[in-house]
C-alpha cells in the first residue's frame, strides 16, 4: 500500500540533495587517505611482530613465510584470471613482484641490523625522493621537504652510529620502495580488484623461496612459526598493500609518496608498544611534523581535483 509521506517527499528533496553530495565529496577526498593510514597501521605493526619472529627463522625466512603465506591467502581469495592479458600487463606484474619481494628482503636485512623505527625512516626517504622527482608543483615540493626535515628529525641525527651495512640495506629497501609505488599503481591499472596483487605476490614469494629455505630450513615448517608468520604476512602484506592499491586508483603516485612519511611515526609508535622502544618530546615533534607534510599534501590534492574551488559547485 502506497504511503501518504511519498506525497510530500519531493517538497523537501532540494533542500536535502546537498548533504550526500557533501558526504560524498568528502569520501572522495579522504577515502583514500584512511587506505593508507590504515595500511601503514597494519604494515608497521606487523613489521614489530617481523622483529619478534625473527630470532625463530632469520630475516630472509621471515620474508619467505610473509610472503608465501600471503600469495597463498591472495590467490585463494581472488581467485585471479590469467587470460587475455598482453606482454606489458605481464612485465608489470614481474617488476611489481619483484620490487615487492626486494623492498621486503633488503628491509628485513635491516631490521636484523639497526633499530626498527631507523631502518623505516631511512626506508621512506625512496618515497619522498619519488615525490620530488614525479612532482611537478611547487606546493607538493614543500610539503615533501617538511615530511623530510621530521624524518631526519625522528633519525635524532644519530645515523652514524648505525651498522653501516643495515644502514645500505635500509636505503636500498628505500629504493624498491619507490619502484613499488610505481608499478603497484600500474598494476592496479591492468588488472581488475586485487587480481594483479595476488599474482605479483606469488612472483615474489617464488623469488624469496629458496633464500628462506637456505637460510631456515625446516625451522619454517614448526608450526608456532607458521602461525606467527601467517599473522606478519596479514598484517604486513595482504591488508596493507589491498589498501594501498585500492588508495593509488584515486591518488597520484606523487601525494602517495608523501603520505608514505608517516610511516616512521606509525613505525615510532608500533615500536613503543610492540617492542618497549620510548618515544622522546624530539621524536614527538617530528612525528607532528610529518603528520603536518602528510595532511598538507592531502589538502593541496584535494583543491587541485576540486579545480581550486572553496564553495560548493555552482548550479
Amino acid at each position: 500500500m502506497d504511503s501518504p509521506v511519498k506525497e510530500v517527499a519531493p517538497a523537501v528533496a532540494p533542500a536535502a540533495a546537498p548533504a550526500p553530495a557533501v558526504r560524498s565529496a568528502a569520501g572522495r577526498r579522504f577515502g583514500p587517505v584512511a587506505l593508507v593510514v590504515a595500511g601503514g597501521l597494519s604494515v608497521q605493526f606487523g613489521s614489530a611482530v617481523a622483529v619478534l619472529l625473527m630470532p625463530r627463522a632469520g630475516a630472509l625466512g621471515v620474508v619467505t613465510l610473509r610472503l608465501v603465506l600471503a600469495a597463498a591467502v591472495l590467490l585463494a581469495v581472488c581467485r585471479p584470471g590469467i587470460r587475455g592479458y598482453g606482454r606489458a600487463d605481464w612485465g608489470t606484474v614481474v617488476a611489481f613482484g619483484t620490487a615487492m619481494a626486494g623492498m621486503n628482503i633488503l628491509f628485513y636485512q635491516a631490521a636484523d641490523r639497526i633499530p626498527l623505527g631507523a631502518a623505516v625512516t631511512l626506508e621512506v626517504l625512496g618515497p619522498l625522493i619519488l615525490s620530488v622527482v614525479a612532482s611537478r608543483r611547487l606546493m607538493n615540493l614543500l610539503w615533501a621537504g617538511l615530511a623530510l626535515g621530521g624524518v631526519v628529525l625522528l633519525g635524532g641525527g644519530g645515523f652514524d652510529r648505525l651498522d653501516p651495512l643495515g644502514a645500505a640495506f635500509a636505503l636500498a629497501a628505500g629504493a624498491m620502495w619507490a619502484a613499488y609505488i610505481v608499478f603497484s599503481a600500474r598494476t592496479g591499472r591492468r588488472f581488475p580488484q586485487a587480481d594483479g596483487l595476488a599474482l605479483a605476490m606469488a612472483f615474489g614469494a617464488v623469488l624469496s623461496l629458496p633464500l628462506g629455505i637456505a637460510e631456515a630450513g625446516d625451522r619454517l615448517l614448526v608450526p608456532s612459526t607458521i602461525g606467527l608468520g601467517l599473522a606478519v604476512a596479514l598484517m604486513s602484506s595482504v591488508l596493507p598493500y589491498t589498501l594501498e592499491l585500492l588508495a593509488l586508483r584515486r591518488l597520484p603516485a606523487p601525494t602517495f609518496a608523501i603520505l608514505m612519511s608517516l610511516e616512521p611515526a606509525i613505525a615510532a609508535t608500533a615500536g613503543f608498544l610492540v617492542l618497549d622502544q620510548a618515544l622522546s618530546g624530539t621524536d614527538a615533534l617530528a612525528i607532528a611534523l610529518v603528520i603536518a607534510a602528510s595532511m598538507g599534501a592531502v589538502r593541496t590534492q584535494a583543491r587541485r581535483r576540486d579545480g581550486g574551488r572553496s564553495g560548493p559547485p555552482p548550479s
